[in-house]
């Protein structure tokens, strides 16, 4: 069995292969061609948490354990399967491989429900997740501005600095006027105005997985055309949906959206909101194609 490091992971995985390799098992999801097992939690008096998740798609099938403590950080680790045999092929340091894959999930809604013209994006949260969100965004479409909040000044004065943005004076100066608002951030509470976004803005929020916390407004999601990267997963992780008593019948997913031969991007103007919780298919698409990538296996 092969091991991955971090490393490997960010010289195999370009997240415009990243995005490529999401939409892929994305269409084939809604095709009813993958499963997707949605996380489970242990967790642990102490503090320490237990997270595991799993999914099947093509050739391929595996899954992400990671432990986290709020004091101590996080761990994370995948393991890739041959689909035909069982067969152990690869064991992945993933703290990059979860960063990328996310950020290639929030590129693929983009390229599917944003306009094809130059954007102007928000980013609110200025951490770790935050740079790849806007990398994947710069992936599928031209960026005009760029404009970063958070909380903390020098971490948005950090990204600003590394990630080519303005920086905003508020969540408000952020979102005014923003085509695309990405929420990147631990908050337990809405983290942009009930009153800005308007019709036909774009709000992905994937910072958030747990039915507690929610990042938008419930004010806005009532009123949003609402799409998930997974239903299931959604009903119990999606604070968002769950705060607002979102009726899950007219949920739309992502993969059935990229697999509909219909779609344009950006003729349905309604005020959308892509909620993000993080799925194992994401983690399988990305790990398979390193490996593919690092042992030369043609990539489909």
């Amino acid at each position: 069995m092969r091991y991955f490091t971090e490393d490997d992971v960010l010289r195999f995985l370009p997240m415009p292969a990243a995005i490529e390799a999401l939409r892929r098992a994305f269409i084939a999801y809604g095709e009813g061609k993958a499963q997707n097992q949605p996380r489970r939690r242990l967790i642990l008096p102490g503090g320490s948490v237990l997270h595991s998740l799993a999914a099947s798609y093509d050739a391929w099938f595996g899954t992400k354990v990671y432990s986290t403590h709020v004091k101590h950080g996080a761990h994370f680790t995948f393991l890739l399967y041959d689909a035909a045999t069982a067969k152990p092929l690869a064991q992945f340091e993933a703290n990059h491989l979860g960063q990328i894959r996310t950020g290639a999930a929030t590129g693929l809604a983009v390229d599917l429900l944003a306009p094809r013209r130059p954007l102007t994006v928000a980013i609110i949260g200025a951490g770790f997740q935050a740079r790849t969100q806007l990398e994947a965004l710069r992936s599928v479409r031209d960026i005009k501005e760029a404009r970063v909040w958070s909380r903390k000044p020098e971490s948005r004065e950090s990204f600003a600095a590394a990630m080519q943005a303005n920086v905003a004076s508020s969540a408000e100066a952020a979102t005014e006027g923003a085509d695309v608002i990405v929420t990147a951030t631990f908050s337990k509470e809405p983290v942009i105005p009930p009153t800005g976004p308007g019709e036909g803005t774009l709000i992905v929020a994937m910072g958030g997985n747990m039915a507690s916390r929610s990042e938008v407004p419930a004010e806005l999601v009532r009123r949003a055309r609402i799409v998930v990267d997974d239903i299931e997963q959604c009903k119990i992780e999606a604070g968002e949906l769950l705060l607002a008593g979102i009726d899950f019948s007219s949920v739309e997913t992502l993969g059935a959206i990229a697999a509909s031969t219909n779609t344009k991007a950006g003729d349905d103007r309604r005020l959308t909101l892509f909620k993000s919780v993080g799925i194992a298919l994401e983690d399988v698409a990305a790990a398979a194609h390193v490996y593919q990538a690092a042992t030369a296996t043609p990539v489909p």
